[in-house]
This record gives structure tokens, sequence and C-alpha cells, in this order.
């Protein structure tokens, strides 16, 4: 074999070790903040007593009282697995790729999603946290890299924070940084303020406190122009179930331009497990 070739070949494998060197660093970097944050979960928690919510708005109170059965303990910390759709591409093309994640959210701290979607060559996988947004093509070659700016930091809060009103309800029960206002009848607004930061959800539920839909005001860059501003998300909510006496809507569809013609939902996702991290405990 010619020097230029072997050359060629040693520099190829060089290129593919340092390309598995840096995926390998990122799903470490992504067990790491998972075990984090579980680190965040109460090792005794309280028990959920419906007194607890008296005082609140109605809505906010119905929400409580579906969400949370009496007697439950209140972990704040959850791990959460999730099949679905992921759109990679707008309303008039949607580009939806079979999706699977799993993901630990602990709100207020953060959140860490790692997903797969797609299949073959055009298979997709990364992660979402706090502190970065990262995604590989078929686990070989980074096509997305970027965070570590304030712009990214609000935006997953707010992400983290509408989530947690969704899939741990016992994070955003009253308390210091957490607010409930009342709206209307079927419409309470949660605010939660964390280092800060503060971001306002409009949860609304059904009569018997089911939560149907979410909407909110999220800082964001998801526009024509690619611009960081303030802009409607939304989801429609549905399909409660209980696991470990916490009862979640599993079903979920959520996008950009929540309320407006340009709505893309571009996560639809089902919840196929919850459980709560409890590290230490036997």
């Amino acid at each position: 074999m010619a020097a230029w070739a072997i050359g060629l070949a040693g520099a190829c494998l060089a290129c593919l070790t340092a390309l598995a060197l840096w995926r390998w660093r990122d799903l470490r970097a992504d067990q790491d903040e998972a075990l984090r944050l579980a680190r965040f979960q109460p090792a005794a928690p309280e028990r959920f007593d419906p007194q607890m919510v008296d005082g609140l708005p109605a809505p906010a109170r119905r929400f409580f009282l579906w969400a949370i059965a009496p007697g439950a303990e209140l972990f704040t910390v959850a791990e959460l697995e999730m099949q679905g759709q992921f759109g990679m591409g707008d309303k008039a093309r949607p580009g939806y790729m079979p999706m699977t994640a799993r993901q630990t959210l602990a709100s207020p701290q953060g959140f860490v999603w790692a997903m797969r979607a797609g299949r073959g060559l055009r298979r997709l996988s990364g992660s979402d946290s706090g502190s970065w947004t990262r995604f590989w093509l078929a686990g070989l070659v980074p096509v997305a890299r970027y965070g570590g700016t304030s712009d990214h930091r609000r935006s997953a809060f707010g992400r983290y924070a509408a989530e947690a009103v969704m899939w741990t309800p016992a994070a955003v029960l009253p308390r210091p940084g957490v607010t409930w206002t009342g709206t209307d009848e079927n419409v309470a607004r949660v605010t939660i303020e964390h280092q800060g930061m503060k971001q306002a959800i409009d949860l609304t539920v059904d009569a018997s406190g089911a939560p149907v839909q979410m909407a909110f005001t999220r800082w964001s860059n998801a526009n024509p122009e690619g611009v960081w501003r303030e802009q409607p998300f939304g989801a429609f909510l549905s399909n409660g179930q209980v696991f470990s006496g916490i009862r979640i809507p599993t079903h979920v569809e959520a996008g950009n331009h929540f309320g407006t013609d340009a709505w893309f939902p571009f996560f639809i996702v089902d919840v196929t497990d919850l459980r709560f991290p409890q590290l230490g405990r036997t």
C-alpha cells in the first residue's frame, strides 16, 4: 500500500476515534447531569394532605386534587420514558420522525432529556439540558451544538418549568418561588422563579381538575428570523395515568406559536413510564 494511502487511513481512523471519544463524553455528561439532578430528591418527602392546597384559586386546587392522591409522597424529581414523534420541519412540511427519549426532571434546578429519532443513516440522537443542546447524526456526525448562553438558559427554564406542571406536580405546590393566581373558573396561572429567572404558565383544567391545555410565553429563536424573543408556546394534554400516587397527562402535543395560525406541534409524545429516583433509599 502506498504511503499516502496509509496516511489517509491513519487520518480517517484518528478522526473516527476523536468523534467516538467526543460522543462518549456527551453521553457521560448526560449521565452526570441526571445523577446531579436526582440528588435534589427529598430524602424524606412530605405526604400530600389536601389541606395543603386550601385557599388556592379553584382551578389550581382542582388540579392538585386530581394530580396527587391523599398521602402520596411528594417527590419533586422524576425520571420519565417517552415515545412519539419529533418534527424536524415546519407546519407545511413537519418532517416527523419516530422518537424515544428519557428524561430527568428536577424543577427548578434543571432537566436533561436524551432522545433518539429516525432510523439508519438519518438517525438523530442527542440531548437537551439547561446548559446545552447537542445532537448527532447516525451517532457519528455532530449536527447541532449550542448552549451556555443566557438566551439558551432562559429558554430551557421555560421548557422545564412547564414540564414540571405536567409531570412533577409536587414540585409546583405553593411555596417560595412558586405562586398560583386565578384567571377564570378553568384557568390558573403559576409563576415559577429561580435564580433571577421567571416563567408564568397558564394551565387550563376541566371540571374534574384534569389538565387539558397549557400556554405560556417562551423565550425562543424558533421563528423565521432566528431572533431570540418572547413568543407563544403551548400544548394540549390528555390521557391521565397514575404512577405511585401521582397522576399526570401522558399524551402531549406541544409546539411553538401556540394559539396562532403558525402553531406547529413538533413534539408529540406519550409518557410510557414515570419513576421517582430515591438515592440511598432501600
